[in-house]
């Protein structure tokens, strides 16, 4: 049976730190994240979508968190084709083309980054989320498959907004090509999708983005605000049990907003399972938690 890990993408959202789900005295970054891992095994890291983070602080990730968390990284935004704002960039990039040789010196930023995670343990996997632009195909699949290749060697997941990709008529293909490329598919829970895909290696991961009729317009907020009822969550524990019979880890990550209505879902889903009888780890091994 596969280890069950459960969090949210994310642990800094202004809602969030707003709703009075972080308890006084945990107004520091340092004390959030300390906190946060007392209470998930897992988190996403979303802000590197936004910006290359820097060594410092991905060490800093790994100080605060126990033996046994998780990161799951959210690759840039240039790595998986989403447009980039000039000044997301480094300095001595912003003017360079938008090309492959740029992509290869920003992955080599970026893997530096996120050396002090993969080097403690910390790193769960990449998360590469490809824009609904990116349409089943052979010039897909060459972009994708240069991605996996500039990450040899490290955990790569491949979510793919573009249902297409698990259409029926395209799903055979999808699946064999990601295990090809030895990277783990992403199954998500949307108002247009919300069934598992192939398990492609030993990671399975669902991010449960919310039911919004904004999915696909509106501000941020209209798109990923849900709050998850027991019934929708429910619905996820056959399918969850069956899972676990294929793969060695499961990922459920809850990025639905807006205040605490993420970290809310993730509990749910937790006590969820419990009675069900799955099992799941609850926190890092209470014998190599970290004090607060």
């Amino acid at each position: 049976m596969a280890d069950i890990l459960i969090g949210t993408c994310g642990w800094t959202d202004p809602h969030l730190l707003k709703s009075g789900w972080y308890p006084p005295g945990t107004g520091t970054p340092e004390k959030r994240l300390r906190h946060y891992a007392t209470r998930f095994p897992l988190v996403e890291a979303d802000s590197p979508y936004y910006a290359l983070p820097s060594p410092r602080t991905t060490t800093h990730w790994a100080e605060r968190t126990p033996p046994g968390f998780r990161f799951d990284v959210k690759a840039f935004s240039l790595l998986t084709g989403h447009p980039t704002r000039p000044a997301a960039l480094p300095p001595d990039l912003r003017t360079h083309p938008r090309n492959e040789t740029l992509r290869a010196e920003v992955w080599t930023r970026y893997a530096e980054a996120l050396a002090p995670l993969l080097h403690s343990g910390r790193l769960g996997t990449l998360l590469f989320q490809y824009p609904a632009s990116l349409h089943p195909g052979p010039e897909a699949e060459t972009f994708v498959r240069t991605a996996r290749e500039r990450a040899q060697g490290w955990p790569f997941a491949v979510e793919f907004r573009d249902p297409a990709w698990w259409h029926p008529a395209h799903a055979p293909r999808t699946a064999a090509f990601l295990k090809d490329l030895d990277a783990t598919a992403v199954a998500t829970d949307t108002p247009e999708d919300r069934h598992p895909v192939p398990v492609t290696t030993g990671l399975t991961i669902v991010r449960f983005h919310g039911r919004s009729p904004h999915w696909r317009t509106g501000t941020k907020e209209d798109r990923f605000r849900h709050t998850y009822t027991e019934h929708e969550l429910e619905e996820w524990l056959p399918r969850v049990h069956t899972l676990a019979t294929t793969a060695t880890e499961i990922h459920l990550l809850f990025n639905n907003c807006c205040g605490d209505a993420s970290p809310r879902a993730a509990e749910m889903m937790r006590e969820l399972l419990t009675r069900r009888g799955i099992p799941h780890q609850r926190t890092a091994p209470e014998e190599t938690r970290t004090e607060p």
